[in-house]
């Protein structure tokens, strides 16, 4: 992108980006049903216009003062996993067992897949299709210096060193892999076989 690019620019550009990539007859599909589309979430720095963008389920720290934009389901729906999980548990069923096979993940997958219809709706991602300039955050900075850490959502304790992001990590991994706890619940636990639950992408620096 030019460096004077402002948000409005991005999100039209990067949407008229992906959009080319559809073949013309998936379009009316991909118009009806949004879990099909490619997908994804983007935290953007722009030095020239001193502001943050957060379309979708990312996150960020300014100062140690922490911003994210969450899916408005997710919550509901790791919730609704955990209860399954704590009552699997109660069976008789092991915490390895459930690790390697969640069984409480495929009864909330009908309703991922339906809040997904809301995308570009009543929350952002970038998709092809329409982002509305609502459901997307503005972190504006004045020109005092400022520290900056950018993150995907795979870091559940954002902090403003790798290092100690990537420690909280690991200690809720050993405390509560199943992700099912009051501290912090998901859609997904740590399976044995990976390093983590979810993507991780993390930067910092100063401005």
């Amino acid at each position: 992108m030019p460096a004077n690019t402002t948000s409005e620019m991005f999100l039209r550009g990067v949407t008229a980006y992906i959009h080319k990539h559809y073949k013309k007859s998936m379009l009316p599909r991909l118009a009806e049903h949004p879990e099909d589309r490619l997908t994804c979430s983007a935290v953007i720095f722009s030095r020239l216009c001193r502001e943050i963008w957060l379309i979708g389920d990312c996150q960020c720290l300014v100062d140690n003062q922490y911003y994210d934009n969450p899916k408005p389901a997710e919550a509901v729906l790791a919730a609704q996993r955990a209860v399954e999980m704590k009552r699997l548990l109660e069976q008789g069923l092991s915490q390895d067992e459930l690790l390697r096979n969640d069984t409480a993940r495929p009864l909330i997958i009908p309703r991922m897949i339906q809040s997904m219809k809301e995308q570009n709706i009543t929350y952002s991602v970038i998709d092809g299709f329409h982002i509305p300039r609502q459901h997307v955050i503005t972190v504006a900075l004045d020109f005092q210096p400022h520290e900056i850490v950018l993150a995907s959502d795979g870091y559940p304790f954002l902090r403003p060193t790798l290092a100690e992001s990537e420690r909280l990590l690991q200690q809720q991994r050993e405390k509560d892999p199943l992700n099912i706890g009051p501290d912090f619940q998901a859609t997904k636990g740590f399976h044995p076989d990976f390093n983590s639950f979810d993507d991780r992408s993390y930067i910092r620096f100063r401005v």
